[in-house]
């Protein structure tokens, strides 16, 4: 369920902290539910050897901060660290269960694109990512074998892989209408996976987070998860959220900022996540304004209000996808 929040209580911020300096993660959701071997998971998972996948390139070319160490340094009004700011470290480490990063194939090899992460639904089957990784993906097929890996790491696929469904990605019409820049506050979306090979559904083998909107745009502290590309293991940093009002005509609107190091192409995607009682929800993903930042030191999130609610539950009562204009 979605949920809008003002505030969090102090004891459930305290509680999550404490998990998050302990290294430990929320318990997995189970209902029992019995179980079918799922043939296409297991196909994929056949494909998806090790090799395959310490061997994928990163596939998120419009995440600026990718090529942003070699840019012109920003101005004080632009995008990136402000004169004085305080740039919080970044760690790497073997991740969470509820976030991880999607394995393709194209007509020229394989790759690895963007990071997600397990929202709570009433599928036990929903990924959140960005919009601009998600944009043009339509399902699985031979050629692309789209599929969600959570808490890939080192090779390892420790809950298995989980197919993306046919007509199972959702995007706002207004992000495929405006494009990557114009339609920056659209920069979210989801994606409804199948069974992974054992027949066991996503929320129910790793658990999930809670996806919160209309908080507003200050949060702390705020865990951000992301997958940079060709590293075999995700980063993680606490920070903060502060309100960005958008100074480039090109990408308008206001969306949540946030300092951490080291985020460049591949993090597209990733969990902006705050402390909920008994683990975490989600207030943002690394996109929108300049589709997640031009340097690796600040990121941004569309902001998650009632578009971000709209697609939710587009995606979870499967209404027909949106699509780009014919």
């Amino acid at each position: 369920m979605v949920r809008s929040i003002r505030i969090i209580r102090h004891a459930a911020v305290f509680a999550a902290a404490l998990l998050f300096g302990a290294g430990l993660t929320p318990a997995a959701f189970a209902d029992g539910a019995p179980t079918t071997p799922n043939p296409d998971a297991a196909e994929l998972n056949a494909y998806w050897t090790a090799a395959r996948l310490t061997a994928a390139l990163s596939g998120d070319p419009v995440r600026g901060a990718a090529a942003a160490l070699s840019a012109p340094a920003a101005s004080p009004t632009v995008d990136g660290p402000q004169p004085g700011e305080h740039i919080p470290p970044s760690r790497s480490f073997d991740g969470i269960p509820q976030a991880g990063t999607f394995f393709w194939t194209d007509a020229t090899g394989s790759g690895r694109t963007c990071s997600g992460s397990v929202v709570r639904s009433p599928g036990h089957d929903l990924v959140l990512s960005a919009g601009h990784c998600l944009k043009g993906y339509s399902g699985t097929s031979p050629q692309r074998h789209l599929a969600f890996v959570p808490q890939y790491h080192d090779g390892l696929k420790p809950f298995g892989i989980f197919p993306i469904k046919s007509n199972g990605v959702y995007v706002s019409q207004e992000y495929y209408d405006l494009g990557e820049h114009a339609g920056a506050e659209y920069d979210f979306g989801f994606a409804v996976t199948e069974p992974n090979q054992d027949g066991k559904r996503l929320q129910d083998a790793t658990g999930s987070v809670e996806l919160l909107t209309n908080t507003g745009y200050l949060h702390v502290p705020v865990r951000m998860i992301g997958y940079p590309g060709g590293a075999q293991k995700p980063l993680e940093c606490m920070s903060r959220t502060t309100e960005w009002p958008s100074d480039d005509p090109a990408d308008p609107g206001t969306f949540p900022r946030i300092a951490c190091d080291a985020f460049v192409g591949g993090t597209s995607g990733g969990p902006m996540l705050v402390p909920w009682p008994g683990g975490w929800a989600v207030i943002g993903v690394i996109g929108g304004y300049h589709t997640g930042g031009n340097t690796p030191q600040v990121s941004y999130s569309a902001y998650f209000g009632t578009a971000t609610q709209a697609l939710y539950r587009a995606a979870i009562t499967g209404a027909p996808p949106a699509g780009p204009a014919s």
